[in-house]
């Protein structure tokens, strides 16, 4: 891939998403301004890189550098996307070795704006990355933070080189048939009130339901994740709607439905709740104390109704005993698609591990699918390949 570096104070931060890159095992072809090298020297990318950095259009024996570089690159970043850079770009001028390979390179191309916030705001600013999107470029929105030395804070700043990296990987897929489309995913626990510091949930953490909506963002989709409190930060991209009750969780979904073209029901809400919420902190006083529990909402249930036509259904059921026969009454009940069983009681299987093994019942085939122990990604990119083969015969 190609890096290419604009001369912008945070070019600092592009140094380490080279080493994220070169890391990652990727080959990473630097381009630097004249300007960029006023702020990081090109001896710094060469050693996380290992590659030569490339600076001067005219430079001598490099005549074509600029078209090699084009034509080996198979995504191209410009990071930071200064408004002078993105300036040059949207007009198509070729005055230095970096829009030169913009304008000869057919690869995607990934631009992070860095800029001061005034200049971001700037009415030629916005026109510039309308028209870069228009191009097709992807032009990245730029984070609300502290800015250079004596310049506060606002809209204006580099994205952490995570977040980027997350977007050239997103870019790096191959054709998914999620592409474009809405995806709903739940995670996470519920939790349901006893009085105002205690509450009924269970030891989920949402690591599941976080993997399966990062692997549906990546694979092109919109994604929109609906959780409970999690241990694990939503990842890039997706639009992320906290919630805390069953009832909480219902609606939120609901609401969304009609939108959604495939369903991940990942998430573990909470079966029961108090009858009545106290209204203040209940005290010791040295007796048993019995609580009054009702069921919460079915949710899988309660949306059968709701559902847009031909959506894919996923559900999952975490089971403490005679596995394969509660899972295929929820696929039947449920009536879903595909369901996702595994044991709660399983060592690296559980609640709050990064591992998971699992079995998938899909409708209409009457042998369960049983996968090894698997990362939680691994588990959903396989959960989401099954998911696409359904979108294809549809």
């Amino acid at each position: 891939m190609l890096l290419g570096v604009a001369g912008g104070i945070a070019s600092y931060k592009t140094a380490s998403l080279a080493r994220l890159l070169a890391t990652a095992g990727a080959e990473v072809d630097v381009v630097m301004t004249r300007s960029a090298t006023e702020f990081v020297g090109p001896v710094t990318f060469e050693a996380l890189t290992g590659r030569p950095v490339h600076t001067g259009l005219f430079d001598d024996g490099r005549a074509l550098e600029h078209i090699r570089l084009a034509k080996a690159a198979e995504v191209v970043v410009g990071a930071p996307a200064t408004a002078d850079l993105m300036a040059r770009a949207a007009t198509g001028q070729a005055d230095d070795l970096l829009t030169a390979v913009l304008l000869a390179t057919q690869a995607p191309v990934l631009l992070v704006p860095a800029m001061n916030d005034r200049m971001w705001a700037h009415a030629q600013t916005r026109a510039n990355a309308v028209h870069l999107r228009a191009l097709g470029y992807t032009v990245l929105e730029p984070d609300d933070g502290a800015l250079a030395a004596g310049e506060g804070s606002g809209p204006g700043r580099m994205p952490e080189p995570d977040t980027i990296y997350a977007h050239i990987a997103r870019l790096l897929e191959r054709p998914h048939a999620l592409r474009g489309l809405s995806v709903l995913v739940t995670a996470g626990p519920t939790r349901e009130e006893i009085d105002p510091v205690r509450f009924i949930s269970n030891h989920s953490s949402g690591k599941m339901g976080v993997a399966i909506a990062e692997s549906a963002w990546r694979r092109g989709a919109h994604v929109m994740l609906v959780a409970g409190p999690m241990s694990v930060a939503p990842p890039v991209g997706v639009d992320h709607v906290p919630v805390g009750s069953t009832t909480e969780m219902l609606e939120a979904i609901t609401a969304r439905l009609g939108t959604a073209d495939v369903l991940v029901m990942a998430a573990a809400p909470a079966d029961y709740r108090p009858a009545e919420r106290a209204p203040g902190k209940l005290k010791k006083s040295g007796d048993a104390r019995v609580l009054d529990l009702r069921e919460t909402p079915d949710i899988l249930a309660s949306t059968r109704d709701h559902r847009r036509p031909g959506a894919i259904v996923v559900g999952f059921a975490l089971e403490t005993d005679a596995l394969v026969e509660n899972a295929r009454k929820k696929l039947v009940a449920k009536d879903l698609d595909l369901v996702v069983l595994n044991a709660a009681n399983e060592p690296g299987a559980g609640f709050g591990v990064d591992t998971n093994r699992v079995t998938i019942m899909t409708r209409g085939r009457p042998e369960p699918e049983e996968l090894p122990l698997l990362s939680k990604r691994e588990v959903a990119d396989v959960i989401l390949d099954r998911v696409e083969a359904m979108l294809d015969g549809r």
